[in-house]
């Protein structure tokens, strides 16, 4: 029996789970959770990392893995009144697809890299639309036609690799949708996408789901796109729902601590406090008291500490047997860097920001230009002069993980430095050293026994940052340092990165593609556009009056979160996601 819309479209009850580890230890993922998901409406189930979001999506697919899990006797998803726990793998096979579909987080690990588009969409409607080689064609081409892909008959040859990340992910919910599904699971859609790409994929889901009536379980860690996409919001922590209610309950009367927690810790467009609340501001047994605000901007008595001059980088793909392509990354770029002050880098993928970070530290040769530091050209010492100014300018890249030897333990990986460079008398007083950093970044001198893979994200971040800071800079180079981090955990490091900005005097160059983290930390914003700088002032300045078109576009794509401009919840999704 179909349900209707007042029933269930999913239930999940007293829903346990328990992963087994290498030694026999159990670890609780799910501790009992109950949810419904209704015909037609969005569910957006949100939490920080290890809340347990993706485990429930994973449970209701039966994709988790059978010998490393266990799922309590008692616990039901069930789906028109069949348990998805306990069904056979036939009925599984026929309900996956044509009934409930998934987007994954990333694109490209879901996309087979060895088949063209066209195939793989083909596959999939094969399978659960029992169509033929033709018949799937058409409907591959109708699928991405109705996704937005530009010039679908090419890109059904294409293969993965030779698309956009946006492409991508539409590609995916082509495949999703190819079979009409009642229930479309989006796992982190749209965190690693740019921020007009973000709500062009937001904008497409949302009409998709109007068009064919979809359930969708919506799941995320920022509360921006909930606000601006859900119907009903569950908040998840430690394998429990803490908070369920309408999206407009959520944000306007939110009870648990959580919470109001998740809903502060986001850099807003329209303050910039001194300090961002953290989880554990909401959690204690005083109340939350909002700091002062402050205001950021270049002052004119500024000390100028680097200067970059015409900047520019050529890249040269080759082209045939033996010709050549010329692509332009950065053309003439040209800036200050004040010192103690931030300077924002802001710009769609290809923009040519990480380029313009990675030419100062001299990890691209520029083709042209100039970067002074101290009034000296950098870019034309040679390397064992430049070697003395590595102490003085530094990078944390986006992935810590990736950037951090796995084979170290933190002592090493903060002492190698400092023994490279001639910082401290002795090993003694170098690991000394390493130990202060790291309790200054938050972090116990415990830790320095410990290896990468046994911290969490923003713990790894902070050990980067600490490598860093072995090397006393002055200049910072952030490269999407927070942005893959969970929003608490990214205010943290933002709070970390502002103290010690006051306490040693730093500059940071950042980079980001999240425009509301760069509006609370920059002093001064320059926006990139195709390797050209298109616009730059001070940061109050370019988000008030936006001169140039393309930073207008950026600053309309920052989800709002749930604004007066969305109509009330029980009108359903079908209404307009505002501009």
């Amino acid at each position: 029996m179909r349900p209707t819309m007042n029933s269930p479209l999913i239930s999940i009850r007293n829903l346990k789970v328990q992963f087994r580890g290498e030694a026999g230890q159990l670890t609780t993922a799910l501790k009992g959770i109950n949810l419904d998901i209704h015909p037609g409406k969005v569910l957006a189930l949100v939490g920080e990392s290890g809340s347990g979001k993706s485990v429930t999506s994973m449970a209701i697919m039966r994709l988790l893995p059978p010998d490393q899990t266990l799922i309590a006797e008692d616990s039901q998803i069930l789906f028109e009144d069949q348990d998805l726990l306990k069904a056979s793998r036939p009925i599984l096979q026929q309900l996956r697809g044509s009934d409930i579909a998934m987007i994954f987080q990333e694109p490209m690990s879901s996309l087979n890299p060895v088949f063209t588009v066209g195939e793989q969409i083909m596959e999939a409607v094969m399978l659960h639309a029992k169509l033929g080689r033709r018949a799937a064609r058409a409907r591959a081409l109708e699928l991405l036609q109705e996704v937005g892909i530009p010039e679908p008959e090419l890109k059904l040859r294409c293969y993965p690799h030779e698309l956009s990340g946006g492409q991508q992910q539409r590609v995916m919910i082509a495949m999703a949708i190819g079979c009409e599904p009642r229930l479309l699971i989006a796992d982190e859609p749209t965190t690693a996408l740019d921020v007009t790409v973000q709500k062009q994929i937001l904008q497409l889901l949302a009409e998709l789901q109007r068009k064919h009536n979809m359930a969708v379980l919506f799941i995320t860690h920022d509360l921006g796109l909930v606000g601006e996409f859900a119907d009903e919001v569950a908040v998840m922590r430690h394998g429990e729902i803490r908070e369920r209610g309408s999206v407009q309950q959520i944000f306007e009367h939110p009870a648990d601590p959580y919470t109001k927690a998740l809903l502060q810790c986001r850099p807003s467009l329209t303050s910039r406090p001194q300090r961002l609340a953290v989880v554990e501001d909401f959690l204690g047994d005083h109340p939350y008291v909002e700091p002062p605000q402050v205001s950021r901007g270049y002052q004119a008595d500024d000390t100028i500490l680097l200067e970059a001059q015409g900047l520019s980088k050529t890249f040269y793909l080759r082209e045939g047997l033996f010709g050549k392509r010329a692509c332009h990354a950065v053309s003439n770029v040209s800036f200050k860097l004040a010192k103690g002050r931030t300077l924002g880098i802001v710009g769609e993928s290809g923009s040519g920001k990480t380029t313009v970070g990675l030419m100062l530290m001299r990890l691209h040769q520029a083709t042209a230009g100039k970067v002074l530091l101290g009034g000296e050209d950098i870019l034309a010492l040679s390397p064992k002069v430049f070697h003395a100014y590595k102490r003085r300018i530094q990078i944390i890249f986006q992935n810590p993980y990736a950037s951090l030897n796995p084979r170290f333990n933190v002592a090493q990986i903060l002492v190698e430095p400092m023994q490279l460079h001639g910082i401290g008398r002795n090993d003694n007083e170098r690991m000394q050293l390493a130990g202060d950093l790291l309790v200054r970044v938050g972090l116990p001198r415990a830790a320095l026994g410990r290896y990468p893979h046994e911290f969490s994200g923003g713990q790894r971040q902070r050990i980067a940052i600490a490598r860093c800071l072995t090397m006393k800079p002055e200049i910072l180079i952030c490269d999407e340092s927070v942005s893959a981090l969970d929003v608490s955990v990214q205010a943290q490091v933002l709070n970390l990165l502002q103290e010690l900005q006051e306490e040693y005097g730093l500059s940071y160059l950042f980079i980001s593609h999240d425009l509301s983290v760069v509006k609370h930390i920059s002093d001064q914003v320059m926006v990139m556009q195709k390797g050209v700088l298109v616009e730059q002032a001070d940061s109050d300045v370019i988000y008030a009056r936006p001169e140039h078109p393309y930073t207008r576009q950026l600053l309309s794509a920052i989800p709002q979160g749930w604004t007066a401009l969305r109509q009330p919840v029980e009108a359903g999704l079908g209404q307009a996601i505002p501009a």
